[in-house]
């Protein structure tokens, strides 16, 4: 092999699939593909090699045997090599398990061999992808209505697609599919059709989501479904899961706006996220609603999730009779991380015009309270150079 190339492992019982993956991996520069035709069942030691810098898992997840041998493979590898999982089998407890396990991607098949050999690749880079493992996705979820819950979460969509320190290819994505209001507020038309891909979630692929995605003048993309008022159901949770993966394959930074409804997806989804906020209101009902929130979080998620509590509207005056920080304290504990201004002007403004809040007012008190939370760093930087500035200018 040649010392440029890294070696990786196919495991797969499907002559066609190893004859198909050998071809698209063939005029690779990058890898050299060794292949092993068996059922991870039945697999030894043959992917276990020192050498080996990624493995291909071609698997049915609907069996126990495969999934507990998967379970098996990923203690012995200890994350020292990323797992490429390739499946027919879609459905919403196979991705959970397949989540927790933390594999490195997984596809659907049928799977376009391009879209393999590019889930290898980005596997392979490690832990250095742009600065990152993966996708970050940070995840807003309301705990009562109209907390603020997308304004908050688009506000943290362009903090990070501008961030000095972040800054890369962010998408915002509104899980509310039949009441957002995501692409509304920036003045765009919603164009992910879910209807088109429902039945058949494989369809869904880099092209098409291009299709899909709305965007934004600054470049932040938005993929949000039109408003339908008279439909409420829920939708099959393979499309949710497999559009959530091709958007984390493809974007840096991933926001999702969710909706106040829990459906069959979104522990997945709360389990995929990197950050996880719950927008709270300076209300006592709306605490307690947040405090039965996080724990539900905690109990559906075997405490996997870690929810962190904004306080939208939070406000502090000496003679309020009402709420005051110290009872938001007591009440969360750990999982309050910050409060945002009550700026009810710049907000509506932002709203009615479609347009971010940042456009109106750069150093709006909502703007940075939010960044403080969600790039502390930079927010602090920001702050010492501020206080750094000279009172008085020497006159010429």
């Amino acid at each position: 092999m040649s010392e440029a190339k890294k070696r990786v492992v196919l495991v797969s019982p499907d002559k066609v699939f190893v004859r198909e993956t050998r071809s698209a991996f063939s005029a690779s520069a990058e890898v050299e593909l060794a292949a092993v035709e068996t059922t991870v069942a039945e697999l030894r030691g043959e992917a276990l090699g020192g050498d080996t810098a990624a493995i291909i898992l071609d698997m049915d997840a609907s069996r126990l045997d495969e999934i507990e041998a998967l379970q098996r493979l990923t203690r012995r590898l200890e994350g020292r090599t990323p797992v490429i999982v390739v499946t027919k089998e879609y459905n919403a407890a196979a991705i959970r398990i397949l989540v927790q396990l933390k594999v490195a991607d997984f596809l659907v098949k049928p799977v376009p061999t391009a879209d393999l050999v590019r889930s290898c690749l980005r596997a392979l880079k490690g832990p250095e992808r742009d600065g990152h493992s993966e996708a970050q996705v940070y995840t807003f979820m309301p705990a009562a209505g109209g907390v603020g819950n997308t304004t908050l979460a688009l506000q943290t969509a362009f903090l990070l697609h501008r961030s000095v320190t972040r800054g890369a290819a962010t998408c915002v994505v509104d899980l509310n599919l039949q009441q957002g209001a995501c692409a509304e507020y920036l003045d765009l038309e919603p164009r992910f059709d879910i209807s088109e891909v429902e039945n058949q979630p494989e369809r869904l692929d880099r092209q098409l989501l291009d299709v899909m995605l709305a965007k934004h003048s600054s470049g932040l993309c938005v993929l949000a479904a039109p408003v339908k008022p008279t439909e409420m159901r829920s939708f099959n949770a393979d499309v949710v899961v497999r559009m959530l993966d091709l958007v984390a394959a493809y974007f840096d930074n991933v926001v999702i706006d969710m909706p106040r409804t829990w459906f069959p997806w979104t522990e997945t989804v709360l389990l995929g996220s990197t950050k996880l906020y719950i927008v709270s209101e300076m209300t006592v009902p709306c605490l307690r609603q947040t405090q039965r929130l996080i724990r539900a979080v905690q109990d559906t998620t075997a405490r996997q999730a870690k929810p962190a509590v904004i306080v939208n509207r939070f406000e502090q005056k000496a003679f309020d009779s009402g709420v005051k920080q110290a009872d938001v304290q007591e009440l969360l504990g750990e999982h309050f991380v910050g409060g945002i201004a009550n700026n009810y002007r710049l907000v509506r403004e932002a709203v009615d015009r479609g347009v971010p809040l940042h456009e109106i007012d750069a150093e709006a008190n909502v703007v940075r309270d939010l960044k403080r939370i969600v790039l502390p760093e930079e927010a602090a930087a920001a702050a010492k150079s501020r206080f750094s500035l000279p009172l008085f200018r020497k006159r010429a």
